[in-house]
């Protein structure tokens, strides 16, 4: 027993080691060339060792066997010798393709061939300015997840946040809700703030904080910010007129809010219908966090059964617009304690998912039960088909969906029997669908959809502003077998 012991415990430490030996090549991928690295989405960037070990782990999951650490490192060497940037690559995927391969196929050569949708290189760097215009749940996250993915190479560039002045000591303040979060816990990385010239440093990241209450005022220029793309998440305007304000603002080009808009505004679910987004959309919505936790799946469902009609009933963790404890409130029932009852609201996310999915006009009824968790949501869809579908094959396509389909990085798939709202905190995508909770009855199904309604509506919107800002990570490599969504 000894021995095993020692066999074990020696096998886990060289295990520990290859890891290690990964870490280096996934950060100059991912500092110099805005090149990101992924099993499965798991994200391998700023991960240790053991959290590069359990998705190896996880990835037997997908393809029935553990992904082996020494085939990532040779992968990820093979990538360092391409002349590429900005793409998003899943090792996994890459590595189980390879392994189909005829032996002794040349590792290097089939890399290659497998991402020659990325271009090469050309020198220059695209850069996207952002400013947050305000600072709250979903400021705070948008600034973490923009901090984390900053690169020397083209991407994101936060450079301003723009809030109402509150006392004194308002920037230590702003820096110590961005340093602690009671439900995504701490920030990863050092913050420094200089008050004498208003600025929060975070990690290399140098943010100028403005103090306005006049969106019109703002001369951001005076800032060395240029064309800017401003992110509204203070829901205090939703309609262009409100929202346009923006753009009278020096050095501002274009305007994302982080709620559904009203009017002509369009609505983007990235995933869906970003591809639509015009150089003359100026002003636009990334929508709700139910819009976009729900539509991926409903995309996946209607392209391959078609959805005749349905009910969406979500269970909504409390938001900051709900009392703490009974008192007046404009909205019916929003004015009694939220951490104390369920309150049944109303949604207008089935309605909404119209806007970026126009077939689903007039097809599907919602309502809303806010509950007493402070965040992660789930969406419980009520369909009926045009085809008649089993519980397993419904479940086998939408794992199908989750891992090779243009969706990927949308929708996520689980069947684990103990998994409850907390294991989602952190999840990065729209939506994880509930393997077993799924139900199928000749055409009509419920599915259950989880969502962290903060952290993966936050990702959402990063990748619109990506996309707009013109560097969004192609990803790869592109799964010619799998019909597209």
């Amino acid at each position: 027993m000894t021995d095993l012991h020692i066999q074990a415990q020696a096998d886990w430490f060289d295990r520990v080691a290859a890891a290690e030996k990964m870490m280096p090549l996934v950060s100059k991928l991912y500092r110099e060339r805005n090149v990101v690295t992924s099993i499965h989405g798991r994200r391998l960037i700023n991960r240790s060792a053991i959290e590069v070990i359990k998705a190896h782990r996880a990835a037997r999951r997908n393809h029935g066997q553990e992904l082996q650490l020494e085939l990532s490192t040779a992968i990820l060497e093979a990538l360092s010798n391409l002349s590429i940037e900005t793409a998003s690559v899943d090792i996994a995927t890459l590595a189980h393709l390879y392994q189909q391969e005829p032996e002794g196929t040349d590792l290097a050569t089939f890399i290659k061939e497998q991402l020659k949708e990325v271009g090469p290189s050309d020198g220059s760097q695209n850069i996207a300015n952002v400013v947050l215009y305000g600072f709250g749940r979903i400021g705070r996250l948008l600034a973490r997840i923009m901090i984390e993915q900053a690169s020397t190479g083209p991407g994101l560039r936060l450079r301003a946040i723009v809030v109402r002045k509150n006392g004194d000591n308002d920037l230590e303040k702003r820096a110590s809700l961005l340093r602690r979060d009671s439900v995504h816990g701490p920030f990863n990385g050092t913050i420094k703030v200089d008050k004498e010239n208003n600025t929060i440093l975070a990690n290399g990241t140098l943010i100028q904080i403005i103090y306005s209450n006049d969106p019109t005022s703002v001369d951001y220029t005076e800032y060395g910010i240029d064309d800017a793309i401003v992110v509204d998440n203070t829901g205090r305007w939703r309609d262009e007129a409100g929202l346009g304000q923006h753009l009278q603002a020096k050095g501002v080009k274009r305007v994302l809010l982080t709620a559904p808009g009203k009017g002509s505004i369009p609505n983007i679910v990235f995933g869906i219908n970003h591809q639509g987004i015009t150089d003359e959309d100026t002003i636009l919505s990334a929508a709700s966090c139910t819009t976009n936790g729900i539509t991926p799946v409903l995309a996946a469902l209607d392209r391959k059964y078609g959805v005749k009609h349905g009910h969406v009933e979500t269970v909504h963790s409390f938001t900051n617009d709900q009392n703490l404890i009974d008192n007046f409130h404009k909205g019916e029932r929003r004015g009694r304690a939220a951490t104390l009852n369920m309150v049944l609201t109303e949604t207008g996310a089935a309605k909404a998912v119209a806007k970026a999915l126009p077939q689903f006009a007039g097809k599907l009824t919602g309502n809303a039960i806010r509950v007493p968790t402070p965040d992660v949501s789930m969406a419980v869809l009520n369909l009926e088909l045009e085809q008649e579908v089993t519980k397993e094959d419904l479940n086998d396509y939408l794992r199908n969906v989750s891992l090779h389909s243009n969706l990927r990085q949308q929708v996520d798939f689980v069947d684990s029997p103990d998994v409850v709202s907390t294991d989602f905190v952190g999840n990065d995508r729209a939506g994880v669908v509930d393997g077993l909770a799924t139900i199928a009855t000749g055409n009509r199904i419920v599915l259950y959809v989880w969502y962290d309604n903060e952290y993966g509506y936050s990702k959402q919107v990063v990748r619109t502003i990506e996309h707009i800002g013109g560097v969004h990570p192609l990803v790869v490599p592109v799964r010619r077998d799998v019909v597209e969504v």
